[in-house]
């Protein structure tokens, strides 16, 4: 029994050695993460979930600062920033990082997902934790993957109820080969913008229109500047939550503990607040005044059709081994 006891107390004090070691490997930290939509929307909801996550973890050692609606500028250039460690943090669409690692465009394919469980799996998985390994080299550490969902057309002309209304509009598009494509696939112009710059295009009418997931066209008014929206699916948009290698070198393993299953964690949350939403946001963009249509069966298996060709020649772009490694990971869920 003595020993017992003894035993018992040095695993104690062992255990508090090394809680106490723990403790001293977290410093004083301030985090700066940068985001495009405003606040309310589920992203920064999920990146405050995340801000709270890391402060009580780190017992209040390490602050996150949010910096919502684009106020450190667009993605590209807070991209550039995290990679030389001005910014600490940024989530954006994972297909965005293609300018860095061309794999990451398989993430922009149109129609490449069925539904939100098929791209859980694949980007929670060993392709999605591949692709974000892949970033190391550029200067960007990878942590978890978020969601935007499923993306939707909205245009100020006219409503889109078959393929051929499309023909002729004037879209936005994030600035990358394939989004260029498909719009041009479609017979519309795409205007490559960052998207803090889209609002004002459409209010000056510089764009007729653009594609974002509800969420996003809701959080940030775009009807007040926009008429027809079509529920086409057309991309789904997953959000990689990367942090500055340059910084992420610098902290201890506790801290980066805290910090990895802090945006993980976040992660779940936010995509659950985004998949609640995405009902009551719908229903509150018709209140809006925004005009929905849904194409037929036909018409999507016809948009899908168009869009083949862009996938085609990307596919070469993308690399081929990727494109068959995201392939089979689908098969093996669809069976």
């Amino acid at each position: 029994m003595k020993r017992l006891f003894i035993k018992t107390i040095l695993a104690a004090a062992a255990l508090a050695v090394a809680g106490g070691a723990m403790a001293q490997d977290i410093k004083e930290r301030t985090l700066k993460v940068g985001l495009q939509n405003p606040k309310g929307h589920p992203l920064v909801t999920g990146a405050e979930k995340f801000a709270e996550i890391v402060t009580a973890k780190s017992g209040g050692k390490i602050k996150v600062n949010l910096f919502p609606g684009g106020v450190l500028g667009g993605d590209a250039q807070t991209v550039s920033a995290v990679q030389g460690g001005t910014v600490e943090m940024t989530i954006l669409n994972s297909g965005i990082l293609a300018s860095q690692v061309k794999d990451f465009a398989i993430y922009d394919f149109p129609f490449l997902f069925a539904n939100a469980r098929e791209a859980d799996s694949v980007v929670d998985g060993p392709f999605g934790q591949k692709l974000h390994a892949k970033l190391e080299e550029k200067n960007i550490v990878g942590l978890a993957y978020w969601e935007l969902g499923f993306r939707q057309m909205t245009n100020s002309k006219r409503a889109i109820n078959k393929v051929e209304d499309i023909e002729g509009l004037k879209l936005r598009v994030i600035p990358n080969p394939i989004n260029i494509d498909w719009v041009k696939a479609l017979g519309a112009n795409p205007t490559p913008l960052a998207f803090p710059e889209l609002y004002a295009a459409m209010e000056q009418k510089a764009v007729d229109g653009q594609e974002n997931p509800v969420s996003v066209i809701l959080a940030n008014k775009f009807a007040e500047v926009q008429k027809h929206m079509a529920l086409t699916n057309h991309q789904y948009n997953p959000q990689s939550v990367i942090v500055s290698k340059r910084v992420w070198d610098t902290f201890s393993a506790a801290e980066k503990k805290i910090v990895q299953d802090a945006a993980v964690e976040a992660g779940k949350y936010q995509r659950q607040v985004s998949r609640d939403l995405a009902a009551s946001q719908l229903a509150d963009l018709k209140k809006a005044g925004i005009q929905v249509t849904e194409l037929s069966t036909a018409e999507v298996t016809k948009l899908r059709d168009k869009m083949k060709p862009v996938i085609d020649k990307h596919s070469t772009t993308v690399g081929e081994a990727t494109v068959m490694d995201i392939q089979a990971e689908l098969a093996k869920l669809r069976r």
